[in-house]
């Protein structure tokens, strides 16, 4: 019994094993080719927004066959958009802000690309209703995409601006980047050519998706 008692007393539990905190080789390697693949997304995604797409050449003169209504007494803007494009929502959010500014001096027109294939349903998207809730902006179906190919439009959310005269005075995007809105070196020139006639620039690149993109017009 001495024995068995004397035993029980200096009886301590075994230390447990501590786990390896030491970080192995392999660890290190999926860390840092996560944090690469992390890093690559990020430069690509950027590159995207604020890669402009491509620019056409507005006529300098309003098209006489346009069938769109230009004012004579003050400039008239038009901005071109795909139905489905989700970059012109900041685009047209641009838009209401210019138009906010303008305090009625400027007639605004929203021209959505219908292809040829589809009814005119087909254009009546979030981006439709959007457009047509700006006070001041008149919306059209641009059947085939005819409006865009006279003004030389070629990304949705390029905007153009003619004075009463009907003379070119911008033709652009006025956002800074695909679907980024704010400040804007399109937007403040816009403003300016309204108020004034007058701005340190008449171009400016447009953010948003090809009007014609395969893509775009597959969507329903």
């Amino acid at each position: 019994m001495t024995a068995n008692l004397r035993a029980s007393m200096n009886w301590a539990p075994k230390p447990r094993a501590m786990p390896d905190q030491r970080i192995r080789p392999v660890h290190w390697v999926i860390g840092l080719v996560w944090l690469v693949a992390v890093l690559a997304c990020s430069v690509l995604l950027w590159r995207y927004k604020s890669a402009p797409g491509p620019a056409g050449a507005a006529p300098p003169r309003w098209p006489v066959e346009s069938t769109i209504e230009r004012s004579h007494e003050e400039p008239t803007l038009l901005l071109f958009a795909h139905p489905w494009c989700p970059c012109t929502r900041a685009s047209l959010g641009e838009l209401a802000v210019i138009l906010s500014k303008a305090n009625g001096h400027v007639k605004a027109h929203v021209l959505f690309d219908r292809p040829a294939s589809e009814s005119d349903d087909w254009t009546q998207t979030d981006l439709w209703r959007s457009a047509t809730a700006i006070p001041g902006v008149t919306a059209h179906v641009d059947g085939d995409g005819v409006e865009a190919h006279r003004f030389g439009a070629e990304t949705s959310g390029h905007v153009v601006l003619y004075d009463a005269s009907g003379a070119l005075l911008f033709a652009g995007g006025i956002t800074n980047a695909r679907g980024h809105a704010g400040d804007s070196e399109g937007r403040r020139a816009v403003l300016s050519l309204i108020a004034t006639g007058k701005a340190n620039r008449s171009v400016a690149p447009t953010f948003g998706c090809t009007i014609d993109k395969p893509e775009l017009a597959e969507k329903r």
